[in-house]
């Protein structure tokens, strides 16, 4: 029996070659796409999940309330964690966690290493596999350091890595360590990355911090026991924040804060690690949203979802054309469950096909989807027997859903209505127009969203950032030498050169540069009996001229006033917390005795993500701290000449860094990575929607086309036009496409709208969007529908009505 479904199905899949051709492309490209964002997606879920503790590790963050409401931060004091663990129970174990970069020196090499300074219990947390060295508590002498392969590979290539001696460069001097352990490279999946992992008591402002609770510069994480509850952490931490923050809950008090609904003015919370590649720190809350993730599955569903409707209406179509063969299987004894079978196998089949194709799409296409979407993914993700029995089900009962349906309905007709050949495929269809109404609506749906975000992503793009970002190069002051005299250096070489304008430095880049590395600072002081919080910024000279920040009072730091490294300049946001007529007159406060005068006001510029509000900023030139980057501003001409001016130069002040130089609009650009990956994926998606629509549309209107040839005769005989007889073949369809626009721009305007709130700087939603997106919609249906129709009206009447 069952091979004989077989072979009955081959051949009425040969028989209708242009259906089963364009079923098989559509479900094809749909699996293809569906799998290679789900794998997308399944990544994105798996972040920090290959830990063995995952579930049980916390990252501790802090909560306070200030006269402009709650404000929350992972930054830390050095005392904190001991604290905990000597007052908290439950706590398995415990470290703090800084990342920064630092200077390793073997041999002739001089290598700048993205590290990590932890306690000793970091490894016995946290699953970094150790490959060679000491196994078990890497880090228990304090001159021990962990190193990866690939940092191995860059130190001592093929040597042995064990047992060798490097230097790293704190606080100015080359302090010796000794490789003890090499663990695998960082997971892809993982949101803790280093090169190099050193004990946090050797970290350069360790001995200075290690008792004062007004420093906070670090994370930390914690390992809870069994059957300890993370939502009690605030209530076993509620004394230690009494003992140790009375003073900054005093202070908040009395400037107006008022407490939260715990009645709380500061308090310890945690977030599971599990969690953090997806919090964000905003309005003063830890927000938790995956809905990115949920996004690219929910666009390979839709993808799958409309090529499926395909199937199920152009099944429904092509039903007309099998009624007297449904006929005579009854009448020679055929039973509905027999029927039902036939065809089933037939959905099967094309099914089973189309996903083998769309698997071999996907294997040749993931190296250039990892590229445009920039993802590690890879199909090992979905390999596991588990998954791909997952697969294979989910597989048959899409089939018997998608394949049944059309199945049933025809396996139920009647022996004589099947004989007859009369089923009106050509009228109302309420299954199939329903269909075809809500995958217009989801094509329509993700036009209106590409549009948005295409506009929205332009929009960040091009706005006046309040600096200058096409001609400033910044790039990181790597290597051994004082920050401030490689920059006096710089220049020095660079002094001839007419296409370069200014050079300065800072302890903070604009955007992401090439090293990825971001940061921020903020402290807060004693103002007229009132705490002002600001971020703060180490600058060099010329740092306002080199950026062309707009000078709103004051000056700008001189070279003349030696003064002035005792001075601060702020911006417009800043000036306005100090609440004075005259800013000029307001003072940054260190001490009773210690105050640095504001000596000018700049412009607010946006230094920070343009998913954040401009902040408060100070810039200070105290030469206690470094400066981490550095940046020229070059002529407007000549800019890869300038760009290469710039790296020569540099080789010759530092020749033992690598220079990782970009300009800043490039740097501005990175930041909107998470937009550019949404467009990208959205605009695809809407485009294989709509392609998928029209398949399935044009297949339809095939069919009732062939099937309304004897009308279409008639009506040309009793003088009707082409015209007439295009609009008469179109306009169901175009009616079904206004539905969906009606159903669907709603959906969307709200989908947008909410999405926008991200983002205090927006484009305004206009209706011309969804407009648009309809419109569109229409005119790709009208044209996938008007070649077949107008065809078959210019044909000759004769020869359509002898036909018939």
């Amino acid at each position: 029996m069952f091979k004989n479904y077989i072979k009955i199905t081959w051949r009425s899949l040969l028989k209708n070659k242009t259906f089963t051709i364009l079923n098989s492309i559509g479900l094809s490209v749909a699996f293809a796409v569906a799998i290679l964002l789900s794998m997308a997606g399944f990544f994105d879920l798996s972040y920090d999940k290959f830990h063995t503790n995952s579930k049980d590790i916390y990252k501790v963050y802090s909560m306070w309330q200030n006269p402009k409401g709650p404000q929350v931060s992972v930054s830390h004091a050095a005392p904190l964690m001991p604290a905990i663990i000597d007052e908290v129970p439950g706590i398995t174990r415990a470290t703090r966690h800084l990342q920064q970069e630092a200077v390793l020196t073997y041999g002739e090499k001089e290598i700048n290493m993205d590290a990590i300074w932890v306690d000793a219990d970091f490894f016995n947390m946290f699953t970094f596999p150790a490959i060679k060295g000491k196994m078990n508590n890497p880090l228990e002498k304090q001159s021990d350091i962990v190193i990866t392969e690939e940092t191995a590979k860059s130190l001592f290539g093929d040597e042995e890595a064990i047992g060798k001696t490097v230097q790293i460069q704190i606080n100015g001097k080359d302090e010796s360590f000794t490789v003890g352990t090499v663990v695998e490279n960082n997971p892809a999946q993982s949101t803790l990355e280093f090169e190099i992992a050193v004990r946090f008591e050797r970290e350069a402002d360790y001995l200075g911090s290690k008792d004062n609770w007004g420093a906070r510069y670090h994370d930390i994480y914690l390992q809870l026991g069994e059957n300890v509850a993370p939502s009690q952490f605030d209530i076993a931490t509620r004394s230690l924040v009494n003992n140790n923050f009375k003073e900054r809950i005093d202070n908040a008090k009395r400037d107006g804060a008022q407490p939260d609904a715990d009645g709380l003015y500061y308090k310890f919370e945690l977030l599971p690690l599990e969690d953090e590649n997806f919090a964000t720190f905003k309005n003063g809350y830890v927000q938790v949203s995956r809905s990115n993730v949920y996004l690219v599955l929910g666009v390979a569903f839709l993808i799958l979802f409309i090529a499926c409707v395909n199937f199920i209406n152009m099944s429904i179509a092509r039903s007309g054309q099998r009624l007297k063969e449904i006929g005579m299987r009854k009448t020679l004894g055929a039973k509905p469950k027999q029927l039902f079978f036939q065809f089933w196998t037939e959905s099967l089949f094309v099914f089973l096909f189309s996903v083998s194709i769309g698997v071999v799409i996907s294997i040749l296409l993931i190296d250039e989807f990892k590229t445009i979407f920039r993802t590690d993914v890879s199909f090992g993700l979905i390999l596991s027997p588990v998954t791909i029995l997952l697969f294979m089900l989910g597989i048959l009962i899409i089939t018997f859903i998608v394949g049944g349906y059309p199945a049933l309905l025809m396996s139920k007709l009647g022996t004589i209505q099947s004989l007859k050949g009369k089923l009106d495929v050509s009228g109302k269809n309420r299954v199939r127009d329903a269909l075809m109404v809500l995958q217009f609506g989801i094509a329509i749906l993700m036009i209106a969203g590409t549009l948005v975000l295409h506009s929205q992503l332009d929009f960040m793009r091009n706005k006046d950032l309040g600096f200058n970002k096409e001609q400033v190069l910044s790039f990181p002051l790597d290597g051994k030498k004082n920050s401030y005299d490689a920059l006096e250096l710089l220049r020095n070489e660079l002094a001839g050169n007419a296409d370069i304008l200014e050079i300065s430095g800072a302890d903070n880049n604009l955007g992401y540069g090439k090293d990825g590395s971001v940061s921020s600072s903020m402290f807060g002081f004693e103002y007229k009996n009132r705490v002002i919080n600001t971020n703060y910024l180490t600058v060099d000279y010329d740092y306002v001229e080199t950026l062309d920040l707009e000078l709103v009072t004051g000056r700008n730091f001189s070279r003349e006033f030696a003064s002035d490294r005792s001075g601060a300049v702020i911006n417009e946001a800043m000036a306005k917390e100090f609440g004075e007529k005259d800013p000029l007159t307001a003072y940054i406060s260190f001490s009773e005795t210690l105050r640095f005068p504001v000596i000018g006001v700049v412009k607010d510029y946006h230094f920070e993500n343009l998913d954040k509000t401009i902040a408060p900023i100070t810039m200070m030139m105290s030469r206690d701290y470094d400066l981490y980057y550095g940046y020229v501003k070059v002529a407007p001409v000549n800019l890869a000449k300038s760009y290469d001016a710039v790296k020569n130069a540099w080789a010759r002040v530092s020749p033992n860094s690598k220079f990782l130089g970009s300009f800043l609009d490039e740097n501005i650009n990175r930041t909107f990575r998470k937009e550019e990956r949404m467009t990208t994926m959205i605009t695809s998606g809407s485009i294989l929607a709509i392609a998928l629509s029209c398949i399935g549309l044009f297949a339809i209107s095939l069919l009732i086309v062939n099937q309304r040839t004897k009308e279409i005769g008639v009506r040309k005989v009793i003088g009707a036009s082409v015209t007439n007889i295009t609009f008469l073949l179109t306009k169901d369809f175009l009616k079904l496409v206004g539905i969906s626009f009606l159903i669907a721009s709603p959906i969307a305007w709200w989908f947008m709208k909410e999405w926008l709130k991200n983002y205090p700087f927006k484009i305004n939603l206009s209706p011309m969007f969804f407009v648009a997106a309809g419109l569109l919609a229409a005119v790709i249906a009208l044209c996938t529908v008007g070649g077949r129709t107008i065809k078959a009206a210019k044909q000759n009447p004769v020869k359509s009505l002898r036909t018939e």
